[in-house]
């Protein structure tokens, strides 16, 4: 059986947390931060294309709502569907236990980077033409995470 994800990135950052408070101490925040936030969006997009290459096309929102419980598997997440289409993805996250997770880790300050930072770069290798918008998440001391995802036909 596959490991959840919210363990997969609790185990993650553990190690990745090591790593950028040594990047801090050798080359400061602001570039730690640079680092660790491309090494993060990398694994996204690779993620992203292997989750295609499993698809074997080129996915909708359809399917992308077919993988979305991984991410919320675990009570990871707790999420409000907006709406579902080919074409469109609402939703809104209401609790966030990756969010808890780096906090309870110490790690509260790159939780975006280890997590946030993910989502739209993950459409990046899923499907170039799936486009996020959101205004707030609860990494970064939201409400909620807000978000809606729209296909853009025009890239495909």
């Amino acid at each position: 059986m596959p490991l959840p994800i919210i363990e997969r990135r609790r185990i993650e950052a553990e190690i990745v947390g090591h790593v950028y408070r040594e990047l801090v101490l050798r080359i400061g925040e602001g570039p730690a931060r640079d680092v660790i936030d491309a090494a993060i969006r990398k694994a996204a997009i690779a993620h992203g294309e292997n989750c295609r290459a499993d698809l074997g096309r080129m996915p909708d929102f359809k399917d992308f709502e077919a993988i979305l419980p991984a991410w919320t598997a675990e009570d990871a997440l707790t999420i409000e569907v907006k709406e579902v289409g080919p074409d469109v993805l609402s939703y809104d996250v209401t609790r966030c236990r990756y969010a808890e997770t780096y906090k309870e880790m110490g790690l509260a300050e790159i939780g975006a980077l280890l997590s946030c930072n993910r989502d739209a770069a993950f459409c990046e290798g899923y499907n170039p033409a799936m486009r996020l918008e959101r205004t707030e998440t609860i990494m970064t001391g939201g409400r909620r995470c807000d978000f809606r995802y729209r296909l853009d036909r025009n890239e495909d």
